[in-house]
């Protein structure tokens, strides 16, 4: 029997696979269709202290390799969240919910992760930043790009919470490093990564875009390979264990992304078409450890042969 367990920077995870925010609602959506016994976690879409309405229609397309998605960060605002969402999933599932948070400036980052701490309900096991936001004291500039401004947000929530703090990093950036450093000592107790790729799609005949938003984001087949390269360079920069995710459809995704570095993985876009896919990767990775001598899966991270 395999090892399966994993600690992702103080929340205990049963397996090393959580989903990644956006893709699976709230966590209680796919019941019926996904075996949660195989779940480290569950990682709940953006919430942020208000309610939001997102972005206008239509706001995703299907490309070769993957998705092209402006959501818009949609969610119901931290009340409701706490509210009714926690409790309807706590009668439901019995893993951990990583809670995803966002805001528009320094303040109401901490604000929704001091509220979330402040319940104290056993169901929510940790906090995920999004820090690919625009910062709208500062002029719209992305907290994600730029290292100063990142970890004045990360400290500042850390402050504000004694939940395992995990902060997922932008990948359209000139190097990781300082990124992974400026989390590093602002206080993260893990990195997830990698976020969407900025991307766009045109309908040729209405010379138009195809998303109102214009642009979005990439998610999918198509950025696992910068996914891993970018997990590489953050392990060999820092001792802090990462959830890693962009274009997991089978067993051999998630494999690649623990030879790099992950601590844990997260499986997003391919639940759209085949919520299976979590059990496939865990029973894919449960036997790849056991062909390779692996005892525990954790013994997987940064295994990589160079």
């Amino acid at each position: 029997m395999i090892d399966m367990k994993v600690n992702l920077g103080g929340l205990e995870m049963a397996t090393p696979i959580t989903t990644a925010s956006g893709t699976f609602g709230y966590g209680t959506e796919y019941i019926g269709a996904v075996d949660y016994a195989k779940l480290g976690a569950v990682t709940a879409k953006g919430i942020r202290v208000e309610p939001w309405p997102g972005n206008p229609m239509p706001r995703h397309a299907e490309v070769y390799g993957g998705l092209v998605n402006a959501i818009g960060l949609q969610g119901t605002g931290v009340e409701h969240f706490l509210d009714v969402t926690v409790p309807w999933y706590a009668d439901n599932v019995k893993v951990p919910m990583i809670v995803n948070i966002w805001g528009g400036s320094v303040d109401a980052y901490a604000e929704v992760a001091r509220r979330l701490t402040d319940a104290h309900h056993p169901s929510v096991g940790a906090i995920e930043m999004n820090v690919s936001c625009p910062n709208v004291k500062a002029g719209g500039h992305t907290f994600g790009q730029d290292p100063k401004v990142l970890a004045e947000v990360v400290s500042a929530v850390r402050r504000a919470t004694t939940l395992p703090l995990i902060v997922k990093l932008a990948p359209n950036v000139p190097s990781i490093v300082p990124y992974v450093k400026a989390c590093e000592d602002a206080g993260a107790d893990a990195l997830s990564m990698i976020n969407t790729i900025p991307a766009m799609v045109i309908d040729i005949e209405k010379r138009r875009p195809l998303i109102a938003n214009k642009t979005g984001g990439l998610s999918g087949r198509g950025i696992h390979p910068a996914a891993v390269k970018l997990v590489y360079d953050a392990h060999n920069a820092t001792k802090l264990p990462i959830l890693a995710m962009g274009g997991i459809y089978e067993a051999k995704d998630a494999i690649e992304f623990f030879l790099a570095g992950a601590t844990a993985v997260a499986v997003g876009t391919a639940t759209f078409t085949n919520p299976n896919v979590v059990s496939e990767v865990y029973d894919g990775l449960a036997d790849y450890c056991g062909r390779h001598g692996f005892a525990a899966v954790r013994d997987l991270t940064g295994a990589l042969e160079v």
